[in-house]
């Protein structure tokens, strides 16, 4: 048997100079070599989806505190639970950035020109119900092209994409039958 290591499958093999590589650059933390010259760009590919889960975030408590209507106290409490699960996402985001050593950007003079989505101020519960899942839609797709970018060059950050990929589509299923109730 050869000195290179294994798996179980026959054929496959670790690449032992990217181990190796892995013993140094400490200071990276999780970040191996193995990133290589992707990093930078899924970072940049992240910071644009904070930028949009903020974006988001804003617009669902705006219509949360500014929905009116028969409908809207039931309608506002959901604007309130997505929100906060944008909220989450952005922290999710936020966290995989630092992870991959790079730097959260939360500057709200730039939020609008880097976000995919729209922040709005409609008054009519029907316009915000529609301005939510466009967003939302918009959201699903940016993350599916998203996640088609970052393909098999970070499993770490497609895995957060794709969960937050679910969501977004969930969210995107409740607010078109809400919008067919208004």
């Amino acid at each position: 048997m050869d000195d290179k290591r294994t798996t179980a499958t026959a054929g496959l093999r670790l690449d032992d100079k990217a181990i190796e590589a892995a013993r140094h650059e400490l200071h990276e933390g999780a970040v191996t070599p193995a990133y290589g010259p992707w990093r930078d760009d899924i970072v940049g590919l992240l910071n644009d989806a904070l930028a949009t889960e903020l974006t988001c975030v804003l617009r669902y408590r705006r219509h949360h505190f500014t929905a009116e209507g028969l409908a809207s106290p039931k309608i506002a409490d959901e604007f309130l639970v997505h929100a906060n699960e944008e909220l989450a996402h952005a922290d999710r985001l936020a966290a995989r950035i630092v992870q991959l050593g790079g730097e959260p950007d939360f500057n709200p003079d730039s939020l609008h020109q880097r976000s995919h989505a729209e922040y709005d101020d409609a008054q009519d519960l029907h316009a915000m119900l529609r301005a939510n899942l466009v967003a939302e839609r918009v959201a699903v797709e940016s993350y599916r092209q998203m996640i088609a970018l970052v393909a098999d060059k970070d499993s770490t950050t497609r895995r957060l994409l794709e969960d937050i990929l679910a969501d977004e589509e969930e969210h995107a299923d409740e607010l078109k039958d809400w919008l067919a109730k208004s």
